[in-house]
């Protein structure tokens, strides 16, 4: 049977992609044009860019057309997490440290060695965590904003596990959650694996607009938002008191499942109460100490109403039974001791004085950050296309992250989201300056 003429066109348009005869960036002809070239209905010239789109070669943009992708970056760029090589500057991931981490590793492994029982740290752990380390982890959660017992705290590891156990809990394949248009990568991934069905919500001021997500409810059966209110990955937004209210009423109104990501949390001073706070009854709080403490140490943590809870625990045994009770023992310890508290507010330094080399060198950008976050969110001039940009990038030694691991929105808009929290700082201004100079070549 002979080869579907639609089939032939995307494979011989995707041939000559993949071969440089069209090279990235080239703007491909209009649906129309390419009807008219290849003796295709129109409808039939959409569905050629549509699975050349489908296959990562090309990207259709409205009102500027449909252009070649730059595939030169590799695959699943700003979100798998690759080993960096030797010698690339990584603006791509955070993992934020302060001098001193590591002794302070090595002295708290000396106190856990010399505490005396270590047999328990051996066996098995209750699924939500010990109760002791429970109550310590809802003090540290009061300090943010929120009163919880502690039978309400549930340990887990790290923050994306904590989403992915409430996810598993309380959504089913198929349901409908709301996000912001730009959202975190993570969450998408776990989307994609639970089958859930995001929606993206346009912004309103600094947060997601209650008023779109109130029209959403009454077209779709929303089960869940997912939201970020407190300094929002990747725009570093800080949610008003007035939206927070808003979005809390949607939900109520409609019985949402609302899911609380505060990995960031602790970076934002003086914010607004926790949504958690607002609405206990309907709301999971989730957060860790990947960004606050140390990646490696992957203990997380969530707050979720106490009639969610043993189904959350449930998710927990089925996914790794328990937390480490070595890594668990080692967090609750230096929340007691104060350590936690200290390397909060050292990061906060740190990423104040990050951002502020990140505000003077790319100053003539319409750049979009907090004060006191480890990332900016860099639109690119007119033009510039951030795939060709950031496989230039790539090839100097500087990794970066498209918009695209952040949309959730059909168009991804063409931006970099800048990591600012891997690299030491005397080599953060040189790597910012190489790529304000690559964004604008790009631009004309």
């Amino acid at each position: 049977m002979p080869e579907p003429r639609y089939k032939q066109v995307v494979d011989r348009l995707a041939a000559e992609i993949r071969g440089g005869r069209l090279p990235p960036g080239t703007r491909l002809p209009t649906h129309r044009a390419l009807a008219a070239r290849e003796g295709v209905a129109l409808v039939t010239a959409t569905r050629i860019y549509a699975e050349l789109c489908a296959m990562g070669l090309a990207s259709g943009e409205t009102g500027r057309g449909t252009y070649v992708r730059d595939t030169s970056l590799p695959h699943g760029h700003g979100i798998d997490q690759p080993a960096v090589p030797a010698g690339v500057v990584d603006l791509n991931f955070n993992y934020p440290a302060v001098p001193g981490q590591a002794d302070m590793l090595r002295a708290a492994l000396r106190t856990l060695a010399a505490s005396g029982d270590l047999e328990p740290l051996l066996r098995y752990q209750p699924h939500g965590g010990r109760a002791h380390e429970r109550a310590i982890v809802a003090r540290h959660v009061a300090r943010r904003g929120l009163a919880i017992p502690a039978e309400q705290v549930l340990l887990v590891d790290g923050a994306q596990h904590g989403l992915a156990v409430t996810a598993m809990a309380l959504l089913q394949p198929g349901d409908v959650v709301a996000c912001d248009a730009l959202t975190y990568p993570g969450f998408k991934v776990l989307a994609g694996a639970q089958r859930l069905e995001l929606v993206a919500l346009p912004a309103a001021g600094e947060g997601p607009d209650p008023d779109a997500l109130t029209a959403l409810c009454k077209r779709r059966r929303v089960r869940a938002l997912y939201t970020m209110p407190t300094l929002h990955n990747p725009l570093g937004w800080v949610m008003g008191t007035r939206c927070r209210k808003a979005l809390v009423a949607v939900a109520r109104r409609h019985g949402l499942v609302v899911v609380e990501d505060a990995a960031y949390a602790f970076l934002a001073a003086d914010a607004p109460p926790p949504l958690a706070s607002l609405a206990p009854e309907c709301t999971v709080y989730v957060s860790g100490f990947s960004k606050s403490v140390a990646t490696g140490l992957r203990v997380g943590f969530l707050a979720a109403p106490a009639e969610w809870v043993p189904g959350i625990e449930r998710a927990i045994r089925a996914t790794t039974w328990n937390t480490p009770a070595l890594m668990t023992a080692i967090a609750c310890g230096w929340i007691a001791d104060g350590t936690v508290a200290r390397l909060e507010a050292a990061k906060r330094r740190d990423a104040t004085a990050r951002q502020a080399v990140a505000a003077d060198v790319l100053a003539r950008f319409e750049r979009i950050a907090h004060p006191a976050s480890y990332f900016t969110w860099l639109p690119l001039p007119d033009e510039a296309r951030a795939d060709a940009v950031a496989a230039v990038l790539l090839r100097q030694g500087i990794s970066v992250s498209t918009a695209e691991p952040f949309s959730a929105a059909r168009r991804a808009p063409h931006a970099l989201r800048l990591a600012l929290g891997s690299v030491a700082l005397d080599a953060l201004r040189p790597a910012l300056e190489e790529v304000a100079r690559v964004a604008e070549a790009h631009a004309f």
